[in-house]
């Protein structure tokens, strides 16, 4: 298995970084069992048999057409309330049979490969990810020619399928099969057709941030000192005055902005980012009922796709964890450090930072925060 999930993706996350990010088309064939072991025709066929799954979390289209969901779904009751939604697997399949495509939408908030998946790509490129998985019946086609608003990786876990993705020279054909994955850049014409057999296929989107973006918010405190005053009555005969009043005007405000700082901004926008991901606590319940009885022996692990980034404020840590941030004293920098730089720890590993009662706290703290889990 590659190190990283860009590894995985890319084949070299330092190239892809570097040379494609955001400018060209890349293919990259993995070992099939690396992407095939994320989601397979087993786990679909338990999410919509066996599962409760209900819309928005799954929809179905043919020939390009987006299908009524109540071809696909059915209502009922839990605890004497009404449920809507709920895929009815009988409908679902009989569709699928008769060629349309199964869309899992935002598979990375409840499958646990995928959200990991998606976490630590997250982590290695700072920008928020989605994932769809596509399963596609033998020789069908759910989409027509058309392009996404944002970039993509596309990875085959069964089946293949032939994809038409436009490029500066025309368009190019493209057989994914399993272990496969291509990234299009935002913008990238593409359709795709199965093949033969049944095809899914998974393909997340990366919901990129931009310069504008950060440009914005970088002078969002500014532009809030501008008074929201009416313009004079009567400019309309004397334009010349209120060009001389905006004039003066910008120039203050260019003032304001030459006197920004620009790391405090992206400081700004890294606590942004690594605050407001979504909270990944598989096996989070274990960890809650072991908590008490840890002690200096026992196994622990950093969750994977889990920030740590530590910020100074004066007397103060604030310590980002991706869902949220902590503050803790500036005094346990050191021990923080130590456990950013393991995998794996015990408390004892500590013992040239803290005594052991305190990292002892330390470390049941950093499990209750969901930040390090219980080796079981």
């Amino acid at each position: 298995m590659p190190d990283s999930a860009l590894d995985l993706l890319s084949g070299d996350a330092q190239t892809f970084v570097s040379k494609v990010w955001a400018s060209r088309t890349h293919l990259h064939r993995a070992d099939p069992d690396d992407l095939t072991a994320l989601l397979s025709l087993d786990d679909v066929d338990t999410l919509l048999t066996s599962s409760a799954i209900r819309t928005p979390s799954i929809r179905m289209a043919q020939d390009g057409t987006v299908l009524a969901e109540s071809s696909y779904t059915r209502g009922a009751t839990l605890a004497g309330k009404p449920l809507t939604g709920l895929v009815d697997p009988r409908k679902a399949l009989a569709l699928f049979e008769g060629g349309a495509t199964i869309v899992l939408q935002g598979l990375h908030r409840y499958w646990e490969p995928i959200t990991l998946l998606v976490a630590e790509l997250e982590l290695e490129l700072g920008h928020p990810c989605q994932a769809n998985a596509y399963l596609t019946p033998p020789g069908a086609q759910g989409f027509a020619v058309h392009s996404d608003s944002h970039d993509v990786f596309v990875f085959q876990t069964a089946g293949s399928k032939q994809w038409e993705i436009h490029g500066p020279d025309g368009a190019e054909e493209l057989l994914l099969e399993p272990g496969m994955s291509v990234y299009l850049p935002t913008g990238t014409p593409h359709a795709a057709r199965a093949q033969d057999t049944v095809s899914l296929h998974v393909t997340i989107g990366i919901n990129q941030l931009t310069w504008r973006g950060l440009v914005e918010r970088s002078l969002r405190d500014v532009l809030a000192e501008v008074p929201d005053q009416h313009l004079p009555a009567g400019y309309l005969d004397q334009p010349a005055d209120l060009a001389d009043e905006l004039g003066h005007r910008l120039e203050t405000l260019a003032g304001r902005i030459r006197a920004l700082d620009p790391s405090a901004s992206v400081e700004d926008e890294v606590r942004r980012f690594l605050t407001s991901r979504s909270p990944r606590l598989a096996g989070g319940l274990h960890d809650v009922l072991a908590v008490a009885t840890i002690d200096d022996t026992t196994r622990l692990r950093r969750r994977p796709g889990h920030p740590c980034v530590l910020l100074a404020r004066d007397d103060r840590l604030e310590v980002l964890l991706g869902d949220r941030a902590i503050d803790m004293p500036a005094r346990l920098r050191p021990a923080l450090t130590e456990v950013r730089a393991r995998r794996e720890l015990a408390p004892r590993d500590l013992a040239g930072h803290l005594d052991e009662q305190s990292r002892l706290v330390l470390c049941r703290r950093l499990v209750r925060e969901g930040f390090l889990e219980v080796i079981r």
